[in-house]
């Protein structure tokens, strides 16, 4: 199985909008100028997030991006499904129909033996639990969450 682009762009839009603070509605271009996303295709990719409840569009102006719901609740599995689809490895899990021997095939149950752990395995990676450590991807605004994370904004203390 391979990750497909608008998998992977998927997932560098979610985590960048998780790494904003609660609410914060981020124009298009801007994520996909961070995130090096064609914009066309984070447009595409947007309403796919948006059908499937993890990413709310706002238009005009002041328009863009924002999650619909909190990092804790968004899980990696829930973001490449919305634009993958749900994940299967081969035909035989997909339509079980499609092969006769699959009720008594070896090769079948490992196979829907891997897609169950991979899918827990995506299912269990929240998008807070991503922006907890370091990530592969540059986020020019991680000091903003980790600020209001301790109550400070520009460096001043909120009494």
């Amino acid at each position: 199985m391979r990750l497909s682009r608008a998998g992977e762009y998927a997932v560098r839009c979610v985590l960048y909008l998780a790494n904003r603070p609660v609410k914060d509605v981020v124009p298009r271009w801007a994520v996909a100028q961070a995130m090096e996303i064609p914009e066309p295709f984070l447009a595409k990719i947007g309403q796919q997030l948006a059908r499937a409840g993890i990413v709310e569009i706002l238009q005009g102006a002041k328009g863009g991006y924002r999650l619909r719901r909190a990092p804790e609740e968004i899980s990696l599995l829930e973001v490449v499904e919305a634009v993958m689809g749900e994940l299967f490895l081969n035909e035989c899990l997909l339509r079980p129909e499609s092969c006769s021997r699959s009720p008594h095939c070896t090769v079948h149950r490992v196979w829907e033996k891997a897609r169950d752990q991979l899918r827990q395995t995506l299912s269990q990676a929240s998008f807070a639990s991503l922006l907890e450590g370091e990530t592969c991807l540059d986020i020019p605004h991680r000091e903003t969450r980790e600020a209001s994370k301790r109550g400070t904004h520009r460096g001043r203390r909120d009494v």
